[in-house]
């Protein structure tokens, strides 16, 4: 058997933290070639070789590392594990087991490592099925954003089951790694590291590969980790042609929403159209005016018009698996109870005026029965509802700032519009395809019910009869707040 030395030199503060740290739960958040996924397959050969030997000098232990897809657990998960520490043991993969990694090696003190790691993914029932029943010492969540928060409070309860008294010894240490892009701020994850603070979990938050410098421009950060095994300019390349959004998030490390589908609503700008309005409440002398869209998943966007001409979205009300009958009492207590004294003004996809098989009452008279205004809009063509919304995001008001603004408390509409209500990325090779129609999901419903409120009061006509309104756009704008600057 040859012998291998090993120097192990995190290649940051952080991640030295991160090595060092014995709580149960850690979870390292860090930008696109930070160093944290090799630093947890590094980690947990150290913990495997810290466990206690058993009588006859083997120190045991079993892992899982868990990744959302089978082919991302491919492609990056299994590829940087064996690329790390391929060479401790024989991997096998195929037939009904998940692939596993049996790793056997000897330590200087004469004692011997006898581990497996095996690897899962969530889309697999068979290998799903495995883990639940699986006697563990410790989980290696790979991305953990894009893991649902029910898989892991079902694995944080396997850990710590092996080795025990049967096998002659108990875990020297047991628990979850955990390593990840920035997630939004929507997240279980950003809940559980910024709100809750739970007791056994720490959290390491790794400098972003970029920063802002004094005039809002990214820029390399110094301080980045890892940085000295990257390629020269790493994230100098890696902003070209990138969104804003996309920066911030996979080479800033902060906090945001990105999506992997074509966006219906292209222009919107989550750093330009997003405002914390601390202050701002609606005026009680001007409508609330409230967009729907109906169907199983009904959904309210409430807006009001400014002074200036703009559009402020300021909340939403969103059910699911709910009909019209319940959906409609329902919003008129939370429009009693947050909006008491306001009037309302209501815009509805005009299908909504249409009855169905189970009631001879359709939802927009349902609504009216609760009190609710609500009318149909002129028609329900893809086409007049995108540009309502498509027409105030790209126009600046008198004010300085875009026509469409979204308040934070507009959480879904405002992660629909930043890319959750998408078109979906079709799987072929080559050049990045999507499908014709919208992907209808949890995003899709309060976007389009924003759409038809902005629709019923008018937006976006201009440009479907061919009509300039020669407004300037948020992108001169930009570009105009930019050479001030300079």
């Amino acid at each position: 058997m040859s012998r291998h030395d090993v120097l192990i030199q995190p290649q940051g503060a952080v991640l030295q933290e991160y090595f060092d740290s014995d709580m149960t739960i850690q979870v390292i958040r860090g930008p696109l070639g930070s160093g944290k996924t090799i630093m947890s397959c590094i980690k947990i050969i150290e913990l495997m070789r810290k466990q206690e030997p058993n009588s006859d000098g083997a120190r045991l232990s079993r892992w899982v590392a868990v990744r959302n897809t089978y082919s991302e657990l491919f492609s990056t998960t299994i590829k940087d594990w064996l690329e790390c520490n391929g060479y401790l043991g024989e991997f096998k993969q195929g037939g009904k087991e998940p692939p596993t990694q049996r790793l056997k090696f000897k330590l200087l003190d004469g004692t011997t490592v006898e581990a497996e790691m095996i690897f899962v993914a969530f889309d697999r029932p068979d290998h799903v099925k495995k883990a639940r029943g699986l006697q563990l010492t410790g989980v290696w969540l790979n991305e953990m954003k894009e893991i649902p928060k029910p898989v892991v409070d079902m694995l944080d309860l396997r850990h710590g089951r092996y080795p025990s008294k049967k096998e002659g010894v108990v875990c020297t240490w047991h628990g979850m790694l955990g390593d990840t892009n920035a997630p939004d701020e929507d997240h279980w994850l950003y809940t559980l590291a910024e709100e809750e603070h739970p007791k056994d979990w720490a959290f390491f938050h790794q400098p972003g590969g970029v920063v802002k410098d004094e005039n809002g421009e990214w820029q390399v950060n110094p301080y980045a980790e890892n940085a000295d095994n990257l390629p020269v300019n790493y994230y100098l390349r890696g902003m070209q042609g990138k969104s804003e959004d996309w920066i911030k998030v996979n080479l800033g490390n902060e906090y945001g929403f990105v999506s992997d589908g074509k966006p219906v609503h292209p222009r919107y700008i989550d750093s330009t159209h997003c405002i914390n309005l601390a202050s701002w409440v609606p005026a009680k002398q001007v409508p609330i005016i409230l967009g729907f869209d109906f169907g199983r998943t009904p959904a309210c966007a409430f807006l009001q018009k400014t002074s200036t001409g703009g559009w402020i979205c300021f909340d939403e009300f969103i059910c699911e698996n709910m009909s019209a009958l319940t959906f409609a009492p329902e919003l008129a207590k939370y429009l009693k109870t947050e909006y008491f004294g306001y009037k309302f003004r209501g815009w509805g996809d005009p299908s909504g005026d249409a009855g169905n098989q189970s009631t001879d009452r359709t939802p927009i008279q349902i609504l009216r029965a609760a009190g609710i205004p609500c009318s149909p809009t002129g028609s329900n063509k893809s086409l007049l509802r995108r540009a309502a919304v498509e027409v105030p995001l790209t126009e600046v008001g008198m004010d300085g700032r875009a026509r469409l603004i979204i308040l934070p408390k507009a959480k879904t509409i405002r992660k629909g519009l930043a890319g959750g209500f998408c078109y979906k990325r079709v799987l072929v090779s080559g050049e990045p395809r999507y499908h014709d129609e919208p992907d209808k999901n949890s995003y899709s419903h309060p976007v389009e019910a924003l759409e038809y409120g902005l629709q019923g009061e008018g937006e976006g006509r201009q440009v479907v009869a061919g009509k300039n309104t020669r407004r300037p756009t948020v992108k001169t704008a930009m570009k105009t707040k930019r050479k001030q600057r300079r």
